[in-house]
């Protein structure tokens, strides 16, 4: 039986192409005939399949110009601006693909890291055709159960990878048609939709939106053999891990894409069953669909599908169908997206109009269904006036578990167990979107020059240098009613008087240029940063200061650390060009436990009850700014974002 959806709407839908369309005439530059056999069989299947034009992310030496996850991220890009929303709207990500880049993870988590994505629930669907039903199922059962407000489903594949020709020279495949048939007939693409509640922004255009009516999906898995697959011998007895190596599985052609066509009749019939059957239970009114999407691998079978339908008596008129295969190519999951999302930009709705969309899956036979019915736009909730719709983590409760630092709230010393709850939040919320900047997004995706270091170091080192200023200023605007906090901000101060001349140090051992720390200014991050400390430690006990330190010291202690490791492996550079990185990872972390000493003692000396919220506030303002001092260390690299 379908699963139904009462307020689940797509809002928009884009797709990504690599590269430019590549006709028939020029198929051989990217994926060529091995020898005759090859040749014959790539001109029957040409013949037969009506495609004209496809893409390819390979160019013509086999080398990718894009990865899977990253024409998956283009798409996304593409819906997400039609909508003119930004990724912290949404709350789910789901992908469907035959495969990612990787093995593992989860190409869902792939894409997320791909585009540096807030964190958000992921789904990973692996299949193949009905992969990207599947990855839409998700989400739009995400947004009707309540959990989330919006939703990305994407699907990506890229076979071409698979049929360059040294992929084909292991062994001898004249006598195995399988693994020849599909490179004439797959190629690369991407396909996103964004689906969303009533509130949702973005919309179709004219003042219509689309609601989801039902999915429907079915595996007859236990009643055929495989038709379609990759990683069994051609007779499906051995995986290609039974192998020594995945080098003996090449050679033995267990890492070979093949499809048996001759199951492919039965596809089609339990695919029109299965229509049938939507039919005779209401799901379905032939009368009232005006818009066919189908996706086939081959014009082949489109009087196929005519023919059963037909004999049904449940035929869609031809004029009501709708493919792209001939100029967009068979993109396998991504193909329904891609589909609809030219469909949408293509063709004038009206209101009532349903638009079933239909995909069959060959690997071991899958059907899968789609309804969607044209309303009219009701809604007045203008796009502009919508704030980002997936509450940020800051905004949120969260567990005491695994808190980041400095001290796990559930043993917390007496009367801290609410504030370090607050801090933790604000905390988790800033670690997440420093991991997102530019800056570190490049240092993770191992694209970090050296260039780089130097140029975080020049925005950094003057922001260090005043460090120990504004907190002895803070000391002095200190009532004698926190003389005890006076005295160990004064030794924490005195401790780190000199640590940006470790840091000028390193800078210069990793080629730095600037004879002096005068000569180098903060980036406009760190200048708001430092106005920003400075003005509150001139104010009257200033005790909101010690949430800015817990948010710089947290850096030293928790991000820093971490991102040492990659530096070294990025940077061609002398051990000691790194001492202010390692000796922050070794020392913030008692350098946190005094921190919450003088916590203690600031909540301890306050009458008011003010201190507590002040920390808060101030905690939150300079997560703010210190993130700023990150983004605009690579304020032009647009590869990460925070939204």
């Amino acid at each position: 039986m379908p699963i139904a959806f009462d307020r689940v709407y797509l809002k928009n839908a884009a797709y990504f192409m690599p590269g430019d369309p590549v006709d028939n005439e020029h198929m051989d530059a990217f994926i060529a005939p091995l020898n005759r056999m090859s040749r014959r069989i790539k001109q029957r299947i040409l013949s037969e399949n009506g495609i004209q034009q496809r893409y390819y992310a390979i160019d013509t030496e086999g080398n990718p110009t894009i990865s899977n996850a990253g024409m998956a991220a283009e798409a996304i890009r593409a819906c997400l601006q039609k909508a003119g929303l930004g990724l912290g709207s949404v709350g789910m990500l789901a992908s469907g693909s035959s495969g990612g880049d990787a093995l593992m993870p989860g190409f869902a988590n792939m894409i997320q890291g791909e585009l540096a994505a807030p964190p958000l629930e992921t789904v990973s669907v692996h299949g193949i055709c009905a992969a990207g039903v599947g990855a839409i199922q998700a989400v739009a059962q995400g947004i009707e159960l309540g959990g989330h407000q919006a939703g990305l489903a994407v699907a990506s594949e890229m076979p071409s990878r698979m049929f360059r020709q040294s992929r084909f020279t292991a062994r001898d495949y004249d006598a195995d048609f399988d693994s020849h048939f599909l490179r004439w007939m797959l190629s690369d693409g991407a396909g996103a939709v964004l689906l969303g509640n009533a509130d949702t922004p973005g919309r179709t255009a004219n003042g219509l939106r689309l609601r989801l009516k039902w999915v429907h999906q079915k595996s007859f898995s236990g009643d055929y053999p495989v038709c379609m697959q990759l990683g069994l011998t051609e007779d499906r007895a051995r995986s290609h891990l039974d192998y020594p190596s995945w080098k003996d599985a090449e050679a033995d052609g267990a890492l070979a894409l093949r499809q048996d066509i001759r199951l492919l009749p039965h596809l089609f019939d339990i695919g029109i069953h299965e229509y049938v059957q939507l039919v005779r239970d209401k799901w379905v009114d032939p009368t009232r669909i005006r818009h066919f999407l189908c996706h086939y691998s081959s014009e082949k079978f489109i009087p196929v599908v005519e023919d059963l339908m037909g004999k049904a008596g449940l035929a869609i008129p031809k004029e009501y169908w709708f493919s792209n295969l001939a100029w967009r190519g068979n993109t396998g999951a991504a193909s329904i997206m891609v589909m609809l999302a030219e469909f949408l930009e293509t063709r004038t709705l009206t209101p009532g109009e349903q638009i079933l969309c239909y995909v069959p899956e060959s690997g071991r036979f899958t059907t899968a269904y789609m309804l969607l019915e044209v309303e009219a736009d009701t809604t007045d909730t203008p796009v502009t006036t919508v704030r980002g719709l997936r509450q940020t983590v800051s905004e949120q409760t969260l567990d005491a578990q695994g808190i980041a630092p400095p001290h796990d709230p559930e043993h917390a010393p007496e009367g801290l167990s609410s504030l370090l709850t607050e801090l933790a939040a604000i905390w988790h919320d800033y670690r997440s979107r420093v991991w997102r900047t530019p800056l570190v997004h490049t240092l993770r995706e191992r694209r970090f020059q050296t260039n780089d270091y130097i140029s975080w170091m020049e925005s950094w080192i003057p922001q260090v240098r005043e460090g120990t200023r504004w907190m002895r200023e803070a000391t002095a605007s200190l009532s004698d009613t926190y003389g005890p906090l006076a005295a160990l901000i004064t030794l924490h101060a005195g401790e780190e008087q000199d640590d940006f001349k470790i840091l000028f140090d390193d800078y210069k051992k990793a080629g730095g240029t600037a004879d002096s720390v005068d000569d180098l200014r903060r980036n406009p991050g760190g200048e708001a940063l430092n106005a920003y400390l400075h003005a509150m430690a001139a104010n009257p006990d200033p005790i909101g200061l010690l949430g800015a330190i817990y948010i710089i010291e947290g850096t030293g202690q928790r991000i820093v650390p971490a991102l040492l490791p990659l530096l070294k492996t990025s940077l061609s550079l002398p051990p000691d060009a790194f001492r202010f990185l390692e000796y922050h990872g070794h020392n913030d972390e008692h350098h946190l436990a005094r921190w919450l000493t003088a916590v203690s003692i600031a909540l301890e000396c306050d009458d008011s009850g003010k201190a507590e919220r002040a920390i808060v506030n101030t905690a939150r303002r300079t997560a703010a700014l210190y993130l700023m001092q990150f983004q605009h260390v690579k304020e032009n690299d647009n590869n990460a974002t925070n939204s």
